[in-house]
């Protein structure tokens, strides 16, 4: 294995990355909200500074309640279907149902790596068919993965707002991922370490998975990750949350989360 940022974080930082993190402790930013504001939304930003476990969040009651994961469950669904070979790797391929979606991106013959990027509903749809529900329930609880509820439909429970997940748990979760430390083998996780990559240049590496559904109310936009710059990584979840079920969540989201990590500095090689 390529010697990469993860070999050389010391394990005395960490050690401090997995502990909980701490609300009491966390530094709360709200000059964060203008970038809602902006967009007519609610909702919330954490960060951990791996090298300090320092913890940054904005809006606190937001970051420790749950919503459901939509699509940023791809993350778990990826882990369990590689390690249970229900996918074997990246570049197994799962037939096109004939089915017309709404993104055309969905309408094809898709690998894991291509439907991870495009996040296909109906790829994932098929892994979580194929683990089934007993093999799904099990990995689910080993994670203690939110609220730990797939009833329902099997295809569908992280869309449904069956499952739930808060924003502080996202947080722990990548962390996990991220070290080695969820409860798969090494090659499982490097494989979804790896698709979660989205953009690598000379300054910065950026990671994530983002989501998209509705609550009972609003519309939920998710984006989970990492950016790793000069040696360090900050773990980060964004989470917006908006009654205007027409919002253009793609570039909202992503405009929230580039406009923070702006404001703290990053994409300039220097953090």
């Amino acid at each position: 294995m390529k010697k990469n940022l993860r070999s050389i974080i010391s394990i005395s930082t960490i050690i401090v990355i997995f502990s909980s993190c701490s609300v009491n402790q966390a530094k709360i930013d709200n000059s964060l909200k203008k970038y809602f504001d902006s967009a007519k939304a609610d909702g919330c930003f954490s960060m951990v500074n791996n090298q300090t476990g320092a913890v940054t969040v904005y809006n606190m009651k937001l970051d420790t309640q749950r919503f459901l994961p939509a699509s940023t469950f791809k993350i778990v669904n990826s882990l369990i279907g590689l390690e249970t070979g229900r996918i074997t790797d990246e570049k197994m391929m799962i037939k096109w149902d004939g089915i017309k979606r709404w993104n055309e991106n969905w309408n094809k013959d898709l690998t894991m790596e291509e439907a991870f990027k495009v996040s296909a509903v109906n790829y994932y749809q098929e892994v979580a068919r194929r683990i089934g529900r007993d093999t799904m329930k099990h990995w689910v609880d080993t994670l203690h993965y939110g609220n730990m509820n797939i009833s329902g439909a099997i295809d569908s429970f992280w869309l449904n707002n069956t499952l739930k997940i808060s924003p502080d748990e996202q947080l722990g979760l990548v962390k996990k991922l991220y070290f080695d430390k969820l409860p798969f083998q090494k090659r499982t996780q490097q494989i979804v370490r790896d698709v979660m990559l989205q953009e690598n240049n000379t300054q910065y590496k950026l990671s994530y998975k983002t989501g998209w559904g509705f609550d009972e109310q609003d519309a939920i936009g998710w984006i989970v990750g990492w950016i790793e710059e000069n040696r360090h990584v900050y773990f980060f979840v964004t989470l917006v949350k908006s009654p205007d079920k027409n919002i253009d969540m793609i570039s909202v989201r992503m405009k929230i989360l580039k406009s923070i990590l702006t404001q703290y500095g990053f994409f300039k090689g220097e953090m």
